[in-house]
């Protein structure tokens, strides 16, 4: 097989059985250098997606569990101080790794979520006034239990703005499910798996991204979703330039999954519900109408150009 893509997205359908869809989407998010969030309940294979991306695109990995009790030192590290010395020294967290799994990231305080902020939207951290740069590629896949778990402290929506992307798995079909119920060990299979990319290969695509074409058209149509999320009384309020940059980042990786360097309105669509259903809340406050529904809203009253 030629395309290293097609690869990537057959070698992970093996592992996470009859979920191509999100495994694309959670792939589009790497190859747009966006975070990813996944949000389902315990179970449906949340943690396994994050360490099989990490072995597909070879990357080096590091798990943080996130609990009450954890503090912003266990992730990013902190000064220790050397006798012999008689200085500090920095002894670096989890965080510095290509790839880091915040595993049930919203059963920490606010605090410890916060930890994550500078080093997702700078790929740095700062520790006590000096900066230290995180490897790249840098990428932060955090799984999340439903809100109405209990145990859970929401994201804040400046944590939340910081993920490119939010999917869910959801429970398997039929089929997949008794695969997996008379298959081998999907923990097993995956510990199996040999790297489809190297970081070489994976740069370059991600700046082949950069290269997929955008039409004036397809700009209107971007803009025309942003704008009609702000005039609408659907919403609580609209889209963010910041949205608008990620909307497109994304459409544009989808269409290179695709194999295509052109960018269609079926690209944009394709990734919206999953790029702008966490940043947007309906002014109705029901739990029924989040995520998708507003997502599916906004398709629904914009026409394409």
């Amino acid at each position: 097989m030629n395309n290293p893509l097609d690869r990537l997205v057959i070698e992970a359908g093996k592992i996470i059985l009859g979920k191509e869809r999100t495994i694309r989407l959670a792939l589009a998010c790497l190859l747009a250098r966006g975070h990813l969030l996944i949000e389902d309940l315990p179970g449906v294979g949340k943690t396994t997606l994050a360490h099989l991306l990490a072995r597909l695109l070879g990357l080096n990995y590091q798990r943080i569990q996130f609990t009450s009790d954890l503090l912003p030192a266990d992730i990013i590290g902190n000064s220790v101080y050397n006798r012999e010395e008689g200085s500090f020294s920095f002894h670096p967290g989890p965080v510095f790794s290509q790839l880091v799994l915040a595993d049930e990231i919203n059963r920490a305080t606010p605090k410890a979520q916060s930890a994550l902020l500078e080093a997702m939207e700078e790929q740095q951290v700062t520790v006590d006034g000096k900066s230290y740069p995180l490897p790249k590629p840098f990428f932060v896949i955090a799984t999340q239990n439903p809100a109405h778990q209990i145990g859970t402290f929401p994201l804040p929506e400046s944590q939340l703005d910081r993920f490119l992307m939010r999917v869910e798995l959801g429970y398997p079909d039929t089929r997949s499910e008794r695969l997996l119920l008379t298959g081998d060990d999907r923990r097993a299979l995956l510990l199996r798996l040999e790297a489809c990319l190297d970081q070489g290969q994976l740069q370059a695509l991600q700046a082949q991204v950069n290269e997929v074409h955008v039409s004036n058209a397809i700009l209107d149509y971007c803009q025309a979703l942003l704008a009609f999320s702000r005039s609408s009384p659907r919403f609580n309020h609209g889209l963010s330039p910041r949205a608008g940059l990620a909307l497109l980042r994304s459409a544009k990786a989808w269409a290179l999954l695709s194999g295509r360097f052109q960018l269609l309105p079926e690209d944009v669509q394709a990734v919206l519900p999953a790029t702008v259903g966490h940043r947007l809340h309906s002014s109705a406050d029901t739990a029924a109408d989040e995520g998708a529904a507003l997502a599916d809203f906004l398709v629904e009253s914009v026409p394409i150009p």
